[in-house]
């Protein structure tokens, strides 16, 4: 991603504006990050994920899951589109016709070259500081998946995964092997998904 020639601070209505159509950007601090094009894996893990993650919230009535070009105002300076964002049903209220008025409860990012920085610096500050929940950070270049919990204290702390598989805390029942993420081709969904919603019941 690169950022915006604009020199001037941006507020989030002015972003709204600014950013239209399919172009996916985030507003940190004033300063609007405009992404670059997907490559076709990383496109390929967003969907995969997002329809997992999808899926079950929706099974399980948990609450809606977003998938990119979807802004969270976290105040009037910030707006992230996080590639995927989950609302618990009870902040369901925050939603509105062009944005979400709140953080999510969840946020994942896919790493991508240009948003190595970004995803594990200016992000997980931005997420931490808004009272995130959960971060997961998605690296396909890496082929490693970091999930953080926010603590009382209101920092991250870096959960490791237990016999192999990391557990959402925001997203209950909903878990994840880092190895499913790079398997060509990726897992059948509904293989898992059925796995999942069964060991819920």
């Amino acid at each position: 991603m690169s950022t915006t020639s604009k020199t001037s601070f941006i507020r989030f209505d002015e972003f709204c504006l600014l950013v239209r159509g399919a172009q996916k950007a985030d507003l940190i601090d004033g300063v609007i990050y405009m992404a670059s094009p997907d490559n076709t894996d990383a496109n390929r893990l967003n969907g995969w994920l997002y329809t997992l993650m999808s899926v079950f919230a929706r099974q399980k009535d948990l609450g809606q899951v977003f998938v990119s070009r979807v802004a969270f105002r976290l105040d009037d300076s910030n707006g992230p589109e996080p590639d995927i964002g989950f609302v618990r049903k009870q902040r369901l209220h925050l939603v509105k016709r062009g944005r979400v008025d709140g953080a999510p409860d969840l946020a994942v990012e896919i790493v991508s070259p240009d948003s190595v920085e970004r995803d594990y610096g200016k992000k997980r500050e931005q997420y931490e500081r808004y009272g995130v929940e959960e971060y997961w950070i998605v690296d396909e270049l890496e082929e490693k998946v970091t999930l953080l919990l926010l603590q009382t204290s209101g920092r991250y702390r870096e959960v490791s995964p237990e016999k192999g598989v990391l557990h959402s805390q925001a997203l209950p029942g909903f878990y994840l092997r880092p190895e499913w993420c790079w398997q060509d081709p990726l897992p059948s969904e509904l293989r898992l998904l059925d796995e999942m919603l069964k060991e819920g019941i």
